[in-house]
């Protein structure tokens, strides 16, 4: 994701320079782009806005405090996080990035790869301060043209982990009844249509069933890993909440459980490969 995001950035003409743990990776970007290479912390300091879209919040938090990036980076920096991140943990890097000076907006996305190539990404923007949100609202176009404000801190990273929870379970639900009616003697090329034009209808059955599951390529691009990452995060922010939300709990088990069985890189969509499997037939 990081890299075609940066691609639009490149593109809106804002001075870019990257940054990643594997060098080579930034280099080829960077060459692609025709920007700078940080080869350490000190090529960030000078930064106005510095965009993580790292696997989870804890690498965040790592890369800022652990590894030091907070005391290289200016007073009055912004630090906008993109990642899926833990809401509550954002919070709490919030509260310690203010003490170097250091303003943290969350500001996750929906859209996949192929939107964050044409810069169409949905941006859910959470913060507490409104005058570092609009600062960083020109940057934030160069990469989404939905950009909604969630609220506080944190709540863009609630809002992610939330949608992608619906998203899973859309998919665990369509999985199922494939399986079911696969079994049954129905055509699952024939259930995906009939579904497309009846109630049962989403996301998933629109663009993900047909080409991705009953046909068989199953490379949405999506780690399955990833989307168990963002359920639990989902599940667990229900149970801070003291909410009784059993179906968080169990979608969370069903994709961990994939995760477990087929490995953490793996597409999503995959998972039914193992549910499939688990089954008795």
């Amino acid at each position: 994701m990081g890299a075609p995001m940066a691609g639009c950035i490149a593109r809106a003409h804002h001075a870019l320079t990257l940054y990643d743990s594997v060098r080579e990776r930034a280099v080829q970007v960077a060459t692609e782009l025709g920007c700078r290479v940080a080869d350490d912390f000190d090529g960030l300091a000078a930064s106005d806005f510095v965009v993580t879209m790292l696997p989870t919040g804890q690498i965040v938090r790592d890369l800022y405090l652990r590894q030091g990036l907070a005391l290289k980076l200016r007073r009055g920096a912004i630090a906008i996080d993109m990642s899926s991140s833990d809401p509550v943990g954002t919070r709490e890097l919030g509260a310690e990035l203010a003490t170097c000076g250091i303003t943290l907006i969350d500001a996750p996305v929906s859209g996949g790869v192929p939107r964050a190539a044409q810069g169409t990404l949905t941006i859910m923007i959470g913060g507490d301060d409104s005058a570092a949100i609009d600062r960083a609202r020109p940057l934030l176009r160069a990469m989404g043209d939905r950009l909604f404000d969630t609220g506080g801190l944190g709540s863009g990273h609630a809002m992610k982990a939330l949608n992608n929870f619906v998203a899973a379970a859309s998919f665990a639900a369509c999985a199922e009844a494939l399986l079911a009616g696969q079994r049954f003697g129905l055509d699952p090329a024939r259930m995906v249509e009939i579904l497309n034009v009846s109630t049962g209808r989403s996301f998933h059955t629109d663009l993900v069933l047909r080409e991705h599951v009953v046909g068989g390529k199953f490379a949405t691009g999506f780690q399955l890993g990833l989307l168990a990452k963002d359920v639990r995060i989902a599940a667990d922010l229900a149970r801070e909440l003291r909410l009784d939300a059993p179906l968080v709990r169990l979608v969370s088990e069903r994709f961990e459980t994939a995760r477990d069985a087929l490995g953490y890189t793996r597409d999503h969509t995959e998972a039914i490969k193992t549910w499939d499997k688990n089954s008795a037939v």
